[in-house]
């Protein structure tokens, strides 16, 4: 069928060219640690192969990561991260068997929490099930590779000041 108008033209060639370009599935989390900079993360009841998580997750169509960010961590833990939005790494991966499309995730520094907080945070039963603060060291025999390579990633930018790109959270690369 002909497109009759300009309009119509470009309309079917925009369609045409959106089903050409790579799809994403995009999520947002915190990087929490206490008192003493020792990470935070939230074991998850859904995934085995992947127990132990920053929190955040999924974006809503119509959110953007920072509003992600803070509603997934209110879901799931409680707490409501104050502003304003501190990027510490971008995070990229290739869709692979597990997962047939690329994933972009944005972290943002959610502070230092003192004992009491940690200790008030209240895990939603449906996704996790403990909270757990180690140094960064003793979470490697917990972790796959790359999320251990990841969390690595998001310390040392809160660390240094100096943002981080892991481009290599592919899917099937554990």
């Amino acid at each position: 069928m002909r497109p009759t108008s300009e309009a119509a033209r470009y309309s079917t060639t925009l369609e045409q060219y959106a089903e050409t370009v790579p799809k994403a599935t995009l999520w947002a989390s915190f990087y929490f640690t206490d008192e003493d900079d020792q990470p935070l993360q939230v074991h998850s009841v859904y995934s085995p192969a992947y127990p132990w998580q920053l929190v955040g997750g999924t974006m809503d169509l119509g959110e953007r990561p920072w509003e992600t960010a803070v509603r997934e961590c209110r879901e799931e833990t409680s707490l409501t991260p104050p502003g304003p939005p501190l990027l510490l790494a971008t995070v990229f991966g290739l869709p692979g068997a597990e997962w047939p499309y690329s994933t972009i995730g944005c972290v943002f520094d959610g502070g230092r929490l003192t004992a009491e907080q940690i200790r008030g945070i209240a895990l939603s039963p449906q996704e996790h099930d403990e909270v757990r603060v180690l140094p960064l060291a003793e979470w490697k025999a917990l972790m796959p590779p790359r999320d251990f390579a990841r969390l690595s990633a998001v310390e040392s930018a809160r660390r240094t000041g100096e943002a981080a790109y892991f481009g290599t959270w592919d899917w099937g690369n554990k």
